[in-house]
This record gives C-alpha cells, sequence and structure tokens, in this order.
C-alpha cells in the first residue's frame, strides 16, 4: 500500500508539470501523516486504556514509511549531486 502510494504521488506531481523541489515535498511528506493525524483520532474513537493498543500497526507502519522516505530522500539527494 505504502509503494502504491508513494508511486502514485510521485507520476502525479510529475504529469501536474511540478518543479523537482515540489515533486520532492508531494513524494516524502504525502505518505508520513498517518501517525500524526492517527493518534489523536483513535484517542477521540476508542477508550484510553485501548488506544495504545490501537495505535501500534499504525506505529509499526510508520516506521516502514519513515526508511522509505529517508531511502528516497538519498536517491533525490544523489540525483542532485549528479546535476
Amino acid at each position: 500500500l505504502l509503494a502504491l502510494v508513494i508511486t502514485l504521488s510521485m507520476r502525479a506531481a510529475r504529469a501536474a508539470g511540478f518543479p523537482v523541489e515540489t515533486e520532492i515535498v508531494i513524494d516524502i511528506r504525502e505518505p508520513n501523516k498517518g501517525l500524526a493525524a492517527g493518534v489523536p483520532m483513535a484517542a477521540l474513537l476508542f477508550p484510553p486504556a485501548a488506544v495504545g493498543l490501537m495505535v501500534l500497526p499504525l506505529m509499526i507502519y510508520h516506521q516502514f514509511q519513515l526508511t522509505a522516505c529517508a531511502v528516497m530522500a538519498g536517491r533525490y539527494a544523489r540525483r542532485a549531486e549528479a546535476v
């Protein structure tokens, strides 16, 4: 799911003709909003004793997001150095 979302956002940014700087922001920041938005929503929807268990999968998924975006940032950096 993460790879699909990142690929779709990357292709959409390129198809829209955004500059490379904007493409980077869209590619790296767009999929990383899950934890920041998910924890407050879980706190509203679930009893306090269950929130930790409910957000655990979200926290694990967030680590995958951070790792994928770190790899992408490295590739963008190498691409910028080559230019």
